[in-house]
């Protein structure tokens, strides 16, 4: 109706309007999808939503093996206006990131990392300025220690203060998720910025509720929606907004962190990697300007943060209550640090003597399955994929999920089996569907520190402490809600044994 000399609309003619308007949308999508007679298989789109009714909101990755019983191990979705091509299982997986790594390489552009980390960094970044950073990254974390003694010295020193924390409670419950966070993010930090935390520093501890709430929000259906319809779920108020509003105060902390390390670093004493980065910053060649600016830096700090804590910290909190679940799996792990290590402080090099504590470490990795759906890769040029056209820019979701629960290479896929990894004489063995940092180029960076921090966090405490349930609770194995699969929340008594 007309009012005031405007044109005015009624709640139901708006809904009206976006519904024909997304309808056409899809339409023309579809003529200029047909023409492509080559593309992967996959199940019936419906109008605007494409296969959105087909996936669950909470558990994506769970739908996305079903419809691969159907439609195979390569497949497309849509999801709105989005299409995926989704791989499944470890050998289509493997073909993909191994055989074919370069053209697999890429990383998709989207709404909701427009808003965040644009470009830059080393997660989400591609291209040249990707290929920078990463080099830059592993040289510089290869220098300040990763997968050496000194590195190791420090994480020894965590360990220290961490099992002085979880002795101050003395064997009664208590919640360790933001303890262990920090524990683990000190480690990354000690390299990124020649510092550590306390416990209950308030600058930490907000940091990590803000890592944390992303990481539980990234998956919501606001921000998926907001992927799929920009312009139009945009202006709306919901998590996609928080997300940004968090990563954007992420960053604030970087940058509020060493904006005075910026005025003291000293080239010839490089302490940090943010050392590192300001002293290229500073050489004035046409590489420091083109990729050592601030809007890297900021993310990229963000980005070691981010993966320096989530996967190590949730590991983490996945054995103690895997332990607490089995204790005749805790007793075994504890008798063989008995037997190899006695009460001397647990070194790398001890993890060859100890097999069954290896098995029973890679078997909390493969249970937890921490990032199920894996980070999403593009095509950086069209490719010809186990029959199927993939055009330039296609987004792919190499599900790492399918494969840590791949049935041909793991007995029992869906049960805390630590035996997946040992052999009939109880040595262990490798497996090689056994992929938690996902493979080829887009590889976690952080996989050598990772493995040394799960070896020595882990077995210090299993030294030195018996993990129980609070008498009367329930142990839940069930994950909780977000990008990342992470226990629910739940306390621990960590008895001393010493």
């Amino acid at each position: 109706m007309w009012s005031n000399g405007r044109f005015a609309m009624d709640p139901v003619s708006i809904l009206l309007f976006i519904t024909v308007f997304l309808f056409l949308v899809n339409v023309l999508k579809n003529k200029k999808n047909a023409k492509n007679r080559n593309f992967p298989p996959g199940p019936k789109t419906l109008p605007i939503i494409g296969n959105m009714h087909m996936i669950s909101i909470l558990k994506p990755h769970k739908s996305f093996v079903e419809i691969s019983k159907k439609h195979g191990t390569v497949f497309r979705i849509h999801l709105g206006q989005m299409k995926l091509v989704v791989l499944c299982g470890y050998e289509t997986v493997k073909d993909a990131l191994i055989n074919h790594a370069e053209e697999f390489a890429g990383r998709p552009d989207s709404p909701i990392l427009s808003q965040t980390s644009n470009g830059y960094g080393i997660i989400f970044s591609h291209g040249d300025n990707w290929k920078v950073m990463r080099k830059f990254t592993l040289s510089t974390l290869k220098d300040f220690g990763m997968g050496k003694k000194s590195i190791e010295n420090k994480i020894t020193e965590e360990c220290e203060n961490l099992m002085q924390t979880f002795r101050s409670h003395g064997g009664k419950p208590f919640d360790n998720q933001a303890i262990i966070n920090i524990a683990v993010v000190n480690i990354i930090v000690s390299i990124l910025l020649d510092h550590r935390f306390e416990y209950a520093d308030p600058t930490i501890l907000k940091l990590m509720s803000l890592i944390n709430e992303n990481m539980t929000i990234f998956e919501n259906l606001m921000v998926k929606l907001y992927n799929s319809y920009p312009t139009l779920i945009g202006w709306l108020p919901g998590s996609h907004r928080k997300v940004a509003k968090n990563y954007r105060e992420m960053q604030n902390f970087v940058m509020a962190t060493f904006v005075k390390q910026r005025r003291e670093v000293d080239v010839n004493n490089q302490r940090s990697l943010i050392d590192v980065f300001l002293a290229k910053q500073q050489e004035g060649k046409t590489e420091s300007e083109l990729y050592y600016h601030d809007k890297n830096l900021s993310t990229l700090m963000v980005d070691l943060f981010i993966a320096g804590m989530e996967t190590t910290s949730t590991t983490l909190r996945w054995g103690l209550l895997l332990m607490m679940k089995y204790p005749e799996i805790q007793i075994k792990v504890q008798n063989e640090i008995e037997r190899v290590i006695g009460s001397a402080q647990p070194k790398a090099e001890h993890r060859k003597q100890m097999p069954y504590t290896d098995a029973v470490i890679h078997e909390i990795q493969r249970f937890g399955d921490i990032i199920p759906g894996n980070l999403p890769h593009s095509t950086v040029r069209d490719v010809t994929f186990r029959g199927y056209s993939l055009p330039k820019d296609t987004i792919v979701i190499p599900l790492l999920h399918s494969v840590l629960r791949d049935e041909t290479f793991f007995e029992k896929p869906d049960q805390f089996y630590p035996e997946h990894f040992l052999d009939s004489e109880g040595k262990f063995k490798k497996n090689e569907a056994f992929i938690p940092f996902s493979l080829g180029k887009r590889s976690c960076a952080g996989e050598t520190l990772t493995n040394m921090e799960l070896f020595l966090f882990f077995t210090r405490l299993l030294q030195n402490f018996t993990f129980q349930a609070p008498p009367g609770a329930a142990l839940d194995l069930t994950p909780a809600l977000g990008f990342t699969n992470a226990p629910l929340r739940h306390q621990i008594c960590a008895i001393p044994r010493r």
